[in-house]
């Protein structure tokens, strides 16, 4: 089996992907716009080649690379879990015949209207919405939506060119913000709380999947800058408050055909427990939450996430032993980090508990807590009582204290 693999370097979660294709026995040959040399050490040790190309942007370049490469060796699979560029991975598969998401199946996971528009047609519930290209275009689309509203990119990951808009002067203040973007989605603005459905599948059927549900909601830890945002991985799936959005991730997976590979779907739980669809991407969820969803089970999903696009199948046995949580820290200050307050506590009280320790070092800069997610630390806590595990995330996100100066 030799799989194409699109940026093996970037983001950060790529190289486990990547070693993961090399550990279930694939030659692996990278694709990538950096050199070589700067990809990270395990990005590299996995591969058995890389093409660099020029830029991703000049697309006709790109596909002129790969078809060059496919006319001398062979290529079974194309993988890409960077979204930006699933559309071009399509256009490689469908130009080489090679098994995969199409262009057309590849679309509705990333343009969001379209996304609604089919699962709509499905039944599914989801927000009001309407798509803009111009100033006055979202005007008409808010008079439809009506406030509370959330305005997005049409392709957007993330929280990233977000906004609640609750009234005209908060619009007016946004619109400026609005015109570097070519086309924006417009929703209503769910009450409730924010939750993915992870899946991983092959041949359309579901290996595993996961809840998890993010604490305070993705667009208030994106707006305050004191949070310590936490994502939580729940350990019951059979909990009642959760199966509103469990049946809807299968819904939605039926709707969109997904054959395989992994998916992330965000959906809103509102206070009435009605499941509130939100959207999907036909990848792994980012920001490290398939590290919790390892924790939480103690497997690998990297490897498993391999197995299953290489060989339609997955064979490690899955036990959902703890809820996990990652807690994101951001320092206090400007300037360098001076000194961290808390730890040797946390770490005497729950370090059985605790998975992974990342903190930025005396001594260096505090780092931009709105360009990168984990601020300035991360803490993994996993346990097998949620509210026990909620609460441990909650005593770092308040006892551990990192100042700058």
């Amino acid at each position: 089996m030799r799989v194409l693999m699109f940026s093996p370097g970037f983001p950060v979660e790529m190289p486990f992907f990547t070693r993961g294709l090399a550990t279930v026995g694939a030659e692996v040959i990278g694709l990538g716009d950096s050199p070589e040399g700067a990809l990270p050490k395990m990005a590299r040790d996995s591969l058995s080649a890389y093409v660099q190309v020029g830029s991703w942007l000049d697309e006709d370049a790109v596909l002129a690379q790969v078809r060059d490469l496919a006319s001398k060796v062979r290529i079974d699979r194309i993988e890409c879990l960077w979204e930006p560029y699933m559309v071009l991975a399509a256009r490689m598969r469908e130009m080489l015949g090679i098994p995969g998401l199409t262009v057309a199946q590849t679309i509705p996971f990333r343009d969001k209207e379209i996304m609604k528009r089919v699962l709509e047609d499905a039944g599914i519930r989801m927000p009001r919405h309407g798509a803009a290209t111009t100033i006055d275009g979202v005007l008409q689309a808010v008079e439809h939506v009506g406030y509370p509203l959330i305005i997005k990119p049409i392709d957007g990951a993330g929280s990233a060119d977000t906004y609640r808009i609750d009234n005209e002067t908060e619009l007016e203040n946004v619109l400026p913000a609005l015109r570097g973007l070519p086309e924006v989605s417009v929703e209503e603005f769910i009450e409730g709380i924010d939750c993915t459905f992870d899946a991983l599948c092959s041949g359309g059927e579901i290996h595993h999947y996961n809840v998890a549900f993010y604490r305070p909601r993705a667009l208030l830890a994106k707006e305050n800058e004191w949070v310590s945002p936490q994502t939580v991985v729940v350990r019951d799936m059979d909990l009642a408050e959760l199966q509103p959005g469990k049946e809807m991730g299968f819904a939605v997976l039926e709707a969109l055909e997904f054959d395989t590979g992994f998916t992330h779907m965000e959906w809103y739980r509102t206070p009435s427990g009605e499941a509130v669809f939100g959207e999907i991407a036909a990848r792994p969820p980012g920001a490290q939450l398939t590290d919790l969803m390892n924790y939480a089970c103690d497997v690998d999903f990297f490897t498993g996430w391999a197995e299953a696009v290489c060989f339609g199948r997955f064979s490690q046995t899955i036990e959902r032993k703890y809820n996990a949580a990652w807690i994101f820290k951001r320092a206090q200050g400007q300037g360098r980090i001076q000194r961290i307050e808390g730890l040797e506590s946390i770490l005497a009280d729950m370090g059985q508990w605790i998975c992974a320790l990342e903190l930025n070092s005396v001594g260096n800069p505090r780092r931009n807590w709105k360009q990168v997610l984990k601020g300035d630390g991360m803490v993994i806590v996993r346990h097998p009582d949620l509210q026990t595990l909620m609460d441990m995330a909650d005593r770092v996100g308040t006892q551990l204290q990192m100042y700058a100066g």
